[in-house]
């Protein structure tokens, strides 16, 4: 069937190429699909001008807009299994992961599906009788939204609800390893009455059908999560038409453990913050950052723990995380292991990939720690986003702000400590967007999802705050921190 949905229609490709998804899991092949062209890009992009500019959708109501929003969480939640299904297929996932995944998708839609009748504008005081002012909130036009695979359709909800929210049309562009939930969510959308043109769908290649999105001058904002070299193309394309631009674009993300935290929450959530998803999220906690005293006691429990970790497929239900995306990505990851070491860092577990024969077909790598790792060196400043932990070591506060900081991305962080005031202190110190004080990982769709430094500018969620001269931070405590034991250990 045709994969491409353009200008409410689903339709062919221009080239009539095809592409395979296979599970990474183990390489079976889960569907062919369609593979486009910049000519199919340019199509989607006037489908979508043309309904900003002449279509019913800008126009609507905000609690209408809202209303649409409302009734696509109800549907997602009625194939919320097949849409788990289809997640875990594509990114070799494991299912009770994309079950969370899909929870958490239904939740952003309802919030910005709330949200759309709220934000009326505002009414500013002129000083005079006879003058009338007030500040309304209008929709950008056209928006290039563009995913990754990680987490495939969380990703495309935090893009696409508030943009339609806001009034906007769409053309998304998934990656092109896991397109299915994108297709499978504009049906729903459809379903849930969102008019002809409002939102639309190609699948290809970044460099062939991403790149008409940054670079079209009929579209007015561009969206992009995913790695800091695409990020940088596609913002220096976007300036060419000054387009508005939100990038999130990956972090090196500092986890600073205190040696008067309680030891085995420290230690169970900084499993949790970097072997999650075989380490594939943007927000891992992949650098351990641990108060001297507690260095050997610490790492030695995390090492006991790693090493027990069970890999497997999505249906596996004995696995506690899965494989990497690719061959290509995991070659990527040994490669980034195998400098770390020629630099000097101690490997204290993992390294390699699993010797399970069942696990051969796959693209599995063992959860690894790296230990006396040094300041500046690769395993440091660059992004793994596979199953790596690095450890460094600090002395005192001050100390472990500094390291934490030291780092170009600055998109999250965390601070596990038992005094609330350092608490505090550390998390308004450190230059990171969302700070997590005793937990790892947990997102509200409510507040901001943004990134200091490289991490990115423009913001995916929440309320738009001060302007352009403010760095928003969001900071999480847990109030009542314990294990979870994601990993049985």
């Amino acid at each position: 069937m045709a994969d491409f949905f353009i200008g409410g229609e689903w339709v062919d490709a221009v080239g009539g190429g095809r592409r395979e998804i296979r599970c990474p899991a183990d390489g079976s092949l889960v569907a062919t699909v369609a593979e486009g062209t910049a000519a199919d890009t340019e199509a989607a992009i006037a489908a979508a001008r043309r309904a900003f500019d002449t279509g019913p959708w800008p126009g609507t109501p905000a609690h209408l807009r809202g209303d649409l929003l409302l009734r696509t969480a109800d549907l997602l939640d009625r194939d919320a299994e097949a849409f788990a299904r289809a997640e875990s297929l594509d990114t070799g996932k494991r299912l009770v992961e994309s079950r969370y995944d899909m929870a958490d998708i239904a939740a952003c839609l309802r919030y910005f599906g709330k949200l759309a009748a709220q934000d009326a504008g505002r009414v500013v005081d002129t000083g005079s009788p006879d003058a009338f002012s007030r500040i309304v909130h209008e929709p950008v036009g056209v928006c290039g939204l563009i995913t990754p695979w990680n987490y495939p359709l969380l990703q495309t909800v935090w893009k696409i609800a508030p943009a339609l929210a806001a009034g906007n049309t769409f053309v998304l562009k998934p990656s092109e390893l896991t397109p299915h939930t994108s297709i499978l969510f504009l049906k729903l959308l459809t379903e849930a009455g969102l008019p002809a043109g409002a939102g639309n769908l190609v699948l290809g290649a970044g460099a062939e059908v991403g790149a008409p999105l940054s670079a079209h001058p009929d579209v007015d904002l561009v969206s992009f999560t995913g790695g800091l070299a695409t990020g940088r193309v596609i913002a220096a394309s976007a300036a060419a038409t000054v387009k508005k631009v939100a990038l999130e674009l990956g972090g090196k993300n500092p986890n600073v453990v205190f040696a008067d935290a309680d030891f085995e929450t420290a230690v169970d959530y900084a499993l949790t913050a970097v072997f999650l998803h075989s380490g594939q999220v943007c927000s891992a906690g992949a650098r351990l950052i641990v108060q001297r005293e507690w260095h050997d006691e610490f790492v030695a429990e995390l090492v006991r723990r790693a090493e027990r970790i069970r890999l497997g497929g999505p249906f596996d239900e004995r696995a506690e995380t899965g494989p990497l995306i690719s061959e290509a990505h995991r070659a990527k990851i040994e490669a980034y292991v195998a400098a770390a070491l020629a630099e000097g860092a101690v490997l204290r577990t993992g390294g390699k990939r699993p010797d399970d024969p069942a696990l051969q077909d796959g693209f599995y790598y063992l959860p690894t720690i790296l230990d006396q790792v040094k300041q500046g060196s690769s395993a440091v400043v660059d992004e793994s986003f596979g199953p790596v932990l690095t450890v460094e070591t600090f002395t005192d506060e001050d100390d472990a702000v500094r390291i934490a900081n030291d780092t170009h991305y600055g998109l999250a962080g965390a601070v596990f400590t038992n005094d609330a005031s350092r608490a505090q202190r550390v998390a308004g110190r450190l230059r990171h967007g969302t700070v997590w004080i005793n937990d790892f990982h947990p997102y509200l769709p409510q507040a901001e999802w943004g990134g200091y430094k490289q991490s990115g500018f423009g913001r995916e969620l929440g309320p738009t705050g001060l302007g352009e001269y403010t760095e928003i931070k969001h900071i999480y405590q847990n109030l009542r921190p314990a294990p979870q034991h994601w990993f049985a250990g």
